[in-house]
């Protein structure tokens, strides 16, 4: 057995079934490895940033790794806008790169990069492999590594010589760090602010937007009139009939803030203390206003779960059930195709049990209001802030959940990013309905651009923010990449069209004129 096989079987008994694979001539032997190791899933992405992002998604919903398989450092370094968001989204992800033989790292072949330097602001964990008998191991290693609550980027760099060098086979699977302890002071201090009868918030994040954590915070809500939020781009969230409404955060500041300031107290579960997305002038970077106190209830990295229900156990709650959002989807809207509209749409027409991925930016702002009682559904967001998140990120869902409907609710200038995911979508027949907002505009741009004080931009400005001239044809590209696709001019063919998606196996594209 080589070193790129006994990674495999490793892998495998640590129950690590998919890798998103780019790769060239350094991981050779780990692609024939795929052939002789019978389980692990292999697919293919046309660009490492649809590589890494899938890994997200995938660990998003299946709450456990995949592997990316990446060449050399430009390789990787094509796919660190994704693993940035996967960062902020504490995803569990396990990166491979294949780097030039031990003995023929001092050529200083054209592509030798410092691979180090570039994986260390991503990733919590790296090595660069030693030996192939190694290997194994430090494969078991960089799993438990990913593993550690509440997930983790972690990346191993291995020489080709390491891959087809002898070993002696895998290594056994190492229990990866589960979450720190609450302190009995983190929930005596909620509980006091709670009784205080004060206007309290308590701001949910990350593993605390699950079912279970959900349920214990509208027990909480039900009993004490707290208000409960959640961050502006969670990772997951449970939502939709039969769970507890929460508040998003806005994304603006100066509307977070305004959110804000009624409150006394903000207690933090699973999430930090919000701040501005940028800095502004005239605005602080925190977006807590002057007299809320703050309380961590659970750090990211702590039982946030475990902390609400030892919340509800110290408030003494008893029985008490929590406000469920009623099954009440809008009406299906008609008439011309605005955010508000669209939202309308999609809320109306969502199957039971989905999932949306939303980076559709400004259009998609109306969506999140108008769907708390649609069908339950999961919604992921766009964690960090680099887009070319949204096609990828729903990739790794559907391979993750192939029995739901997977939405990717995409900007058209985000798409662009990694509009090769859609290719990808269609090798794998995945069940994905991408909806995509063509204003042939960075949108959100225009928007941040006025807020600077650029009222009336010129020629230039506005040139950096069109997508016009050419129009893209997102019919013809989608159909270029395998997806079955359709234009919709109104809300009517927009029902339509979602409705005849839904209906359909594998990837459908709607292109949205607004």
């Amino acid at each position: 057995m080589n070193g790129a096989e006994s990674l495999i079987r490793t892998a495998l008994q640590a129950g690590v079934e998919v890798c998103f694979a780019n790769p060239g001539t350094t991981e050779m032997p780990l692609v024939a490895a795929l052939d002789a190791v019978d389980g692990m899933r292999a697919v293919l992405g046309l660009f490492e940033g649809v590589c890494t992002g899938a890994a997200d998604g995938y660990a998003r919903m299946a709450d456990k790794p995949a592997l990316t398989l990446l060449h050399l450092g430009p390789g990787f370094a094509n796919g660190i806008a994704n693993l940035h968001n996967a960062r902020r989204a504490r995803s569990p992800v396990v990166n491979l790169i294949g780097d030039h033989a031990t003995w023929h790292a001092g050529a200083d072949a054209p592509l030798t990069s410092d691979i180090v330097s570039l994986a260390r602001p991503v990733s919590a964990w790296i090595r660069s492999v030693s030996d192939s008998r190694s290997l194994a191991f430090d494969t078991a290693q960089a799993i438990a590594a990913a593993k550690k609550y509440p997930g983790r980027v972690s990346t191993l760099i291995i020489p080709s010589d390491c891959q087809w060098g002898p070993t002696e086979g895998p290594a056994a699977p190492l229990a990866a760090e589960g979450p720190a302890p609450v302190e009995a002071a983190q929930i005596e201090r909620a509980a006091r602010l709670l009784r205080d009868g004060e206007k309290t918030a308590l701001l949910l994040g990350g593993r605390a937007l699950r079912e279970p954590a959900l349920i214990a915070a509208g027990r909480i809500a039900a009993t004490t009139g707290c208000r409960l939020l959640c961050e502006t781009f969670p990772a997951r969230l449970e939502r939709g009939a039969g769970m507890p409404v929460v508040e998003r955060l806005p994304y603006f500041p100066e509307q977070a803030i305004e959110t804000l300031a009624p409150l006394r107290s903000l207690i933090l579960a699973g999430a930090t203390s919000p701040v501005a997305f940028f800095g502004y002038p005239n605005t602080p970077s925190s977006l807590v206003p002057d007299g809320v106190e703050v309380a961590a209830l659970a750090a990211p990295e702590q039982d946030a779960a475990g902390a609400l229900e030892a919340l509800v156990h110290e408030l003494k709650l008893g029985r008490t059930e929590p406000s469920m959002a009623p099954l009440s989807p809008p009406p299906k809207p008609s008439g011309a195709l605005n955010p508000i509209t669209v939202g309308a749409a999609l809320a109306a027409t969502l199957p039971a049990n989905a999932i949306v991925m939303d980076e559709a930016a400004t259009t998609g702002f109306p969506f999140f209001a108008v769907s708390s009682s649609a069908p339950r559904h999961s919604y992921l967001a766009l964690t960090g802030g680099a887009i070319g998140q949204g096609l990828p990120c729903a990739t790794g869902a559907a391979i993750a959940c192939p029995e739901r409907r997977v939405v990717a609710f995409q900007a058209d200038g985000s798409a662009m990013y990694t509009v090769q995911a859609l290719w990808t979508q269609a090798r794998e027949s995945l069940n994905v309905t991408t909806l995509l907002c063509n204003n042939r505009s960075y949108r959100i741009l225009q928007v941040e651009l006025a807020r600077s004080g650029v009222t009336e931009p010129g020629r230039k400005a506005k040139s950096l923010m069109s997508l016009a001239s050419p129009d893209l044809d997102w019919v013809a590209l989608a159909r270029g990449m395998g997806v079955a696709a359709v234009r919709v001019q109104n809300a009517d063919e927009l029902v339509a069209a979602l409705e005849r998606s839904f209906s359909q196996q594998g990837p459908n594209f709607i292109e949205m004129m607004l």
